[in-house]
């Protein structure tokens, strides 16, 4: 049984959406304009940011092809969705009541205003990483992608859509203030600030609503 890349946007664009409204992503995004060269330390930023994520699905994709299902469904594509669906909803649960730790921005990432363009792509790639939240949505989006019999074309597509829209909060500010500079200032603080007090919440809906889509859809195809 094999998928097409549509049928398979439903369940992607809700993982990258996790990493999109995370703090990890748009405030460091927004910090890069404050810093001494803010257009090309912020286009370095995005570009690490892109590449750590791009690559990170990439390599579940090539695990998942190595166990046999980027030209074919494999039978264990079901089992798979259910253990992700089930951890997604416990890790939205859990992202709901621990939401009121989450209100506030970290000091060492407030001082991340003094770097320059070299230290942004490497800060960017280290982040992407690290973050149990990243690797955790980019493992989901791989085996997902990997498992869908999309063939490499497909897989390869696939992995480019869900890396931009997982980095969009990071480029959409980056690329305004190429144009708008700043001007910028104002709308980007208030929404760094929005981001600080609501994104845990927001997270934690998407997070149960594609846990709860990613079993439903293991579900059937047992």
């Amino acid at each position: 049984m094999t998928s097409t890349l549509t049928s398979e946007l439903p369940e992607l664009i809700p993982l990258a959406l996790v990493i999109t409204l995370s703090p990890l992503s748009v405030i460091p995004g927004i910090l890069m304009l404050h810093t001494p060269t803010p257009r090309s330390t912020s286009i370095a930023f995005l570009v690490g940011w892109a590449v750590g994520i791009g690559g990170l699905t990439a390599g579940f994709v090539a695990i998942s092809n190595a166990l046999g299902g980027l030209n074919k469904q494999p039978t264990w594509a079901p089992y798979v969705r259910i253990v992700i669906g089930a951890a997604l909803i416990l890790f939205g649960l859990y992202r709901w009541f621990t939401r009121s730790r989450s209100a506030h921005t970290p000091g060492w990432m407030t001082s991340m205003t003094s770097i320059g363009p070299g230290r942004a792509l490497v800060t960017a790639l280290v982040l992407a990483v690290i973050n149990p939240k990243v690797l955790f949505m980019c493992a989901a989006a791989g085996l997902a992608i990997g498992s869908a019999g999309l063939g490499a074309t497909g897989a390869w597509t696939a992995d480019v859509v869900f890396t931009a829209v997982a980095a969009s909060s990071v480029a959409l500010p980056a690329l305004a203030y190429l144009v708008a500079g700043e001007r910028l200032d104002g709308p980007l603080t208030k929404l760094k600030n929005w981001m600080e007090e609501q994104h845990a919440a927001l997270v934690a809906a998407i997070l149960v609503i594609l846990g709860l889509m990613l079993l439903y859809k293991g579900i059937h195809g047992l």
